[in-house]
C-alpha cells in the first residue's frame, strides 16, 4: 500500500523549498514570501473566528432590536459597536489606533500557536481580508436595492430626486462651514472640510431601513433612493474638490469637471447599454445548463459595472445599484431576487457590523476634557446635519400625499460615508483633533438616530397610496 500522507508532505514542502531555492540565488524578498506562507493559515483562522464574532453578534443583536420594534440594520451597527473598538474589541482594526488588542489574537496566540513577532503582519491580513467582505457586503446591497427599484419611478421622480439631493448638500454645507467659522472661529479650510462631511448621505443604511419596513417602492422610498444615488456622486465631487484644496490650496476645475461628466455618462451609459442588452443576456442564461446560471451571470454583470464604477473614480456601489436596475426590467426579476436574498444575508452583515466595529464612540465621553471642545463643535454639526437635510423634504412639489418628513429623516443617516470624510481629513492633517473627534460624533449620532425615525415617521403617516385614492374618491 501507498503511503499517501509521505507524497502529501513533499507536495507540501514544495512551494517552500521553491523559495528558498529563490532565496539562496540572491532574490529579494524570499524570506518575507516565507513569512507570509508561514502566517496564512493563522490569517484564515483569525478570518473564520472574526466571521463567527459578526453572525453571532449582529443576529443576536438584531432579534432584539425586532422584538422591541426598531429595525434590524439599527441592531447590526450596534453589535458592531459591542464588539469593535469601542467596546469588547473583538474584531481586529489596527488602523484604527496605534496600540490594539484583541481577543482573537489572544486566541491564535493561546490555540493555533500564533507566534508575537508575527501578532502585526496577521493583524493587518485579517483586517484587510474582513474589510474587503465588508465592502463586497455593500456591493451586494446595493445591487439588491437596484433590483427591487422601479426603474420608471426612479426615472419619474428623478427631477425632484436631484432637487433633494443638490439641497441636501448644499444647505448642511452652508450652514457648517459658515457657522464654524463665525460662531467657533475654525479657520477657513479645515472648515469647509467639516462643511463638506455633512453633505454625505449612506444610501445603504437607508435602502436597507426602507427595505426592511417595507417603503422601498413607495414614492418616498423611490425619491430618497434617487436622491441618496445623485448625493452619493454629489459626495464624491465635494470630496474631491475638498481634499484637492487641503493638498495644495487651490481647487482644480479639471478634476471637477471629470468628476461630473464621468459620472453622468457612467450611470446613464450604464443604464440604457443594459436595457439594450438585456434581452441577449436573458436568452443566454436560458440556454446555459450548469447550476446557478442566472446568479453568476447577474453577479458577473454587477461586478464589472462595479469595477468600471471604482475604476473611474467613483463609487463601486454606483455600478452595482446600476446593474440592479437593469436586472430589474428584465423578466427574471423574481427569480433573481430571490437567489440574491441568500447572498446578501451572507455578505451585508458584515458592511453594518463593520461600519459600527470601526466607530470609536470614547469620542462621545464627556468626562474626558480633550473630548468637551469637540462635543461642543459636534452638537453644533449635529443640529445642522439635521436641519440641513430636514428641509429636502420641503422641496418636493406637486406631488400630493407625499410623506415629506420622511425624505428628510431618510437623508439623514451619514454612516460610513461620512466616516470616510472624517478619515481623509484626518490623514491630511487639515483637522485638528477636536474636529475630527466632532464629526465622528456626528456620523454616529446621525446614523444611530435615523432608522427608528424613519420607521416611526412612516408608521405615523398615513401611506400616500391610500390617501391619494382617498383623496380621489371624495
Amino acid at each position: 500500500m501507498i503511503d499517501l500522507s509521505i507524497w502529501t508532505n513533499a507536495l507540501n514542502a514544495l512551494p517552500l523549498l521553491a523559495i528558498e531555492a529563490s532565496g539562496a540565488s540572491g532574490a529579494p524578498g524570499a524570506s518575507e514570501a516565507i513569512d507570509k506562507a508561514a502566517e496564512a493559515p493563522f490569517v484564515l483562522a483569525g478570518v473564520l473566528v472574526s466571521l463567527i464574532i459578526i453572525y453571532f453578534a449582529a443576529k443576536l443583536v438584531g432579534e432584539l432590536c425586532i422584538r422591541v420594534n426598531l429595525p434590524p440594520v439599527l441592531g447590526e451597527l450596534t453589535a458592531g459597536v459591542i464588539v469593535g473598538i469601542s467596546a469588547l474589541n473583538l474584531l481586529i482594526f489596527p488602523d484604527a489606533q496605534e496600540s490594539f488588542h484583541s481577543l482573537i489574537l489572544d486566541l491564535l496566540q493561546n490555540t493555533a500557536g500564533l507566534e508575537s513577532q508575527s501578532v502585526q503582519s496577521v493583524a493587518g491580513s485579517i483586517s484587510e481580508v474582513i474589510s474587503v467582505l465588508s465592502e463586497l457586503g455593500v456591493i451586494i446591497l446595493l445591487f439588491e436595492i437596484g433590483l427591487e427599484s422601479d426603474l420608471k419611478e426612479l426615472i419619474r421622480v428623478g427631477p425632484q430626486a436631484a432637487v433633494v439631493a443638490v439641497v441636501g448638500v448644499v444647505v448642511p454645507f452652508a450652514l457648517g462651514t459658515a457657522g464654524l467659522i463665525t460662531i467657533f472661529g475654525v479657520a477657513t479650510v479645515p472648515a469647509i472640510f467639516a462643511g463638506a462631511a455633512l453633505t454625505a448621505t449612506s444610501i445603504g443604511i437607508t435602502a436597507k431601513v426602507l427595505a426592511e419596513i417595507g417603503q422601498l417602492t413607495s414614492k418616498e422610498g423611490q425619491i430618497i433612493i434617487g436622491a441618496a444615488v445623485l448625493d452619493d456622486i454629489l459626495g464624491i465631487i465635494v470630496l474631491a474638490v475638498v481634499a484637492s484644496l487641503a493638498k495644495t490650496g487651490e481647487i482644480r476645475i479639471s478634476n471637477i469637471i471629470y468628476l461630473i461628466v464621468s459620472a453622468s455618462v457612467f450611470l446613464i451609459g450604464a443604464i440604457l447599454l443594459g436595457r439594450l442588452l438585456s434581452p441577449y443576456f436573458v436568452a443566454l442564461v436560458e440556454g446555459m445548463q450548469t447550476r446557478g446560471q442566472l446568479l453568476l451571470a447577474s453577479l458577473i454583470f454587477a461586478f464589472t459595472l462595479a469595477y468600471i464604477g471604482a475604476a473611474i473614480h467613483l463609487e463601486a456601489i454606483l455600478g452595482a445599484f446600476a446593474a440592479g436596475l437593469v436586472l430589474a426590467e428584465t423578466e427574471k426579476r423574481k427569480e433573481l431576487e430571490e437567489q440574491v436574498v441568500p447572498i446578501a444575508d451572507m455578505f451585508v452583515p458584515i458592511f453594518f457590523v463593520v461600519v459600527g466595529a470601526k466607530t470609536d464612540v470614547s469620542v462621545l465621553n464627556p468626562i474626558n476634557p480633550a473630548n468637551r471642545e469637540g462635543l461642543i463643535i459636534a452638537m453644533f454639526l449635529v443640529v445642522v446635519a439635521v436641519i440641513g437635510k430636514l428641509v429636502t423634504g420641503a422641496t418636493v412639489s406637486g406631488k400630493e400625499g407625499v410623506n415629506r418628513l420622511a425624505i428628510g429623516i431618510g437623508m439623514i443617516p451619514r454612516g460610513e460615508v461620512g466616516l470616510v470624510f472624517a478619515g481623509v481629513g484626518s490623514a491630511t492633517g487639515i483637522l485638528s483633533s477636536s474636529l475630527n473627534a466632532a464629526i465622528i460624533v456626528m456620523v454616529i449620532l446621525t446614523t444611530f438616530v435615523a432608522p427608528p425615525l424613519l420607521r416611526i415617521v412612516f408608521q405615523t403617516a398615513p401611506d400616500s397610496e391610500n390617501l391619494e385614492s382617498l383623496q380621489k374618491s371624495e
